[in-house]
């Protein structure tokens, strides 16, 4: 079966720095992937390229089989790859449901007059359904500046998937949301994503978040695949202990 994803000889310097070197991978649909690795080990140049903000410098990169390495960020997520970011990218003076509404209808940051009002009933409708999915629907009408991050983390998750996306790119999701919400807050994205044609790939530091969600783990340093495999394996690799986790037991 052809991979949703496939990423062949990927590479980008900055300079003196070589971000990613040589990236290979493949990845099938339905799959949820984690990648891992220290900071500066290559994992959010990897997503910035796949979406589209990056233009490697060699590589090829495929959608169901046809390239998209020269296309825009929208072009890219018009064909089917979403993305949410470290840092909720949010219009924070509309409410939660207006910024659902703006993901439904597609629009750019300067349509917003044109798809706000909460009168226009079938994009309100849709926006509801995402919130619904994932447990926001109490959260609905209240200004993005007032929702706590874990909150904010989530609608910004849902505005990806508001296009039905073949791949979901995750950029840290449980990153500045505490010990005791970390663990609800993946529970909401899984299922939120649960009977969806919906691919999942997420950047984490958490090792328990890891271990509990991701069937498959990319382990990076220094801008190489260190590691690929499953969650149990990857994890016990001694140079993933050495230079990701940091563990030497």
């Amino acid at each position: 079966m052809r991979p949703v994803l496939s990423v062949k000889g990927l590479t980008k310097r900055f300079g003196a720095v070589v971000a990613a070197d040589n990236i290979c991978i493949d990845i099938p649909a339905g799959q949820k992937i984690s990648l891992i690795g220290a900071n500066g080990a290559g994992k959010t140049t990897f997503v910035n390229m796949v979406t589209g903000y990056v233009k490697p410098d060699d590589g090829r990169i495929e959608l169901d089989g046809a390239p998209i390495v020269m296309r825009s960020p929208r072009n890219v997520a018009k064909l089917g790859i979403s993305r949410s970011f470290q840092i909720p990218q949010l219009f924070i003076e509309l409410t939660a449901v207006e910024n659902l509404m703006v993901a439904v209808s597609g629009a750019s940051g300067a349509q917003l007059s044109a798809v706000s009002p909460a009168g226009d009933k079938g994009r309100r409708d849709c926006a509801m359904a995402l919130l619904d999915r994932f447990g926001l629907a109490d959260a609905a009408d209240r200004r993005v500046s007032e929702l706590a991050g874990g909150v904010r983390k989530l609608v910004d998750v849902a505005m990806a998937l508001a296009r039905r996306p073949k791949l979901l790119l995750l950029d840290e999701p449980t990153s500045g949301v505490s010990a005791e919400e970390k663990f609800i807050t993946m529970d909401r994205v899984i299922h939120a994503v649960a009977g969806l044609p919906t691919t999942i790939v997420f950047v984490e530091h958490d090792m328990d978040i890891v271990n509990k969600y991701a069937d498959r783990v990319v382990a990076f340093y220094n801008g190489r695949i260190l590691a690929d495999g499953a969650p149990a394996a990857v994890l016990q690799e001694p140079d993933v202990r050495r230079y990701v986790t940091g563990s030497t037991r």
